[in-house]
């Protein structure tokens, strides 16, 4: 029997953080969220977002796409949806399209994953598997050497965590802060380090010099994400894992990063790679290139794509979205995340945050 697509609503929802949040200072966050509901009653939930503002134009490119290729139509695989939705952009560009694609193709996945009864990891065609998580939160440049210390011990005692990502602006006031940082945690605990794009080329290759003793688990961001030729050189400097992704949009501007073994850890975002299809692909070209993924927080939804991605090492515990969700995230003794064992992506917003957040 023929299913056709026969709700497909948005939803546009504006969430004060009430204070910058890491290393970009974040301060509200619009969220794009998308319902899918087929004609055998088969529901989808997806969801993407733009930080700082832009929400009503992400929410004008969601109804576009909606319209032309998913309202009254015969439901298709989600890959097959997301081909034709990026098609459909061949005369406009990517951009702002392709944040709305993330939340309609995570939607799709969803309603995909629940008609089958099972979770979106095995939908996408893997096994579940628990994967370790890295502490991130509350992390922010210009912290105090004591604050970086007890934020610290705060993943490590509580949640077993055997990685942390501190936040740096390139200066030797951060070199002497990863230095205590490091000589007060445990040796075993990995140290990432994320610069949010603030240096320049030769800003860099002595941050990256000067971080050379602390055997840092990567450099995230160093240089902005435009700097190809920047990546290249500070690559061949230092011994430092590279990592960057979360300003990439597609795989198409992955590519010549992973290609080039510019970097050595691709950080898909969801909303800017353009969904779960999209970091798939991604996933499979770092593959192929023997690159590492880690995406960009998250951890709740990326888990699933770690079913089927075995070069996903890291899940990023920063929550941004997650006090719109209800309990979204299992951290278990090890350190390790788990998905919920219920079918889709396991994903749900507390009751009443819709409404309560819902721009009218």
């Amino acid at each position: 029997m023929t299913t056709t697509y026969k709700i497909a609503a948005t939803t546009l929802l504006r969430y004060d953080l009430g204070r910058p949040v890491g290393g970009s200072g974040v301060t509200s966050i619009d969220v794009l969220v998308v319902d899918l509901k087929d004609s055998a009653d088969n529901h989808g939930l997806g969801f993407s977002y733009a930080l700082d503002g832009g929400g009503t134009v992400l929410l004008a490119a969601a109804e576009h796409l909606l319209e032309q290729c998913v309202r009254n139509q015969k439901v298709i695989a989600p890959s097959a949806l997301c081909q034709q939705m990026q098609k459909s952009l061949n005369r406009i560009g990517r951009g702002i399209h392709y944040l709305a694609i993330a939340a309609i193709d995570v939607a799709a996945w969803d309603l995909h994953a629940n008609s089958l009864g099972v979770q979106l990891g095995v939908a996408l065609g893997g096994v579940m598997r628990g994967v370790p998580i890295y502490g991130s939160a509350g992390f922010r440049p210009n912290m105090s050497t004591d604050e970086l210390v007890e934020r610290s011990h705060l993943y490590i005692d509580k949640h077993q965590c055997r990685a942390i990502k501190l936040r740096a602006n390139g200066t030797v006031t951060d070199i002497n802060n990863i230095a205590a940082v490091r000589d007060a945690i445990p040796a075993n605990v990995g140290i990432m380090v994320d610069l949010n794009e603030k240096c320049d080329l030769a800003q860099a290759k002595w941050f990256a010099t000067a971080c050379k003793p602390f055997n840092l688990s990567w450099l995230e961001e160093p240089l902005p994400s435009y700097d190809f030729d920047g990546y290249s050189q500070l690559a061949q400097s230092t011994d430092i894992p590279l990592a960057c992704g979360e300003h990439l949009q597609g795989r198409i501007e992955f590519a010549p990063y992973l290609k080039a073994g510019h970097v050595a850890v691709a950080q898909p975002d969801l909303a800017m790679a353009g969904g779960i299809t999209e970091s798939l692909l991604i996933a499979q070209l770092a593959d192929a290139c023997n690159i590492k993924l880690s995406p960009h927080f998250l951890p709740a939804l990326f888990i699933h794509l770690a079913a089927v991605v075995p070069g996903l090492s890291w899940l990023e515990h920063f929550p941004l979205l997650e006090s719109l969700f209800d309990n979204p995230i299992d951290i278990d003794a090890t350190g390790n995340l788990n998905a919920r064992e219920t079918p889709g992506h396991g994903i749900r917003f507390l009751d009443g945050a819709r409404a309560e957040y819902q721009v009218r």
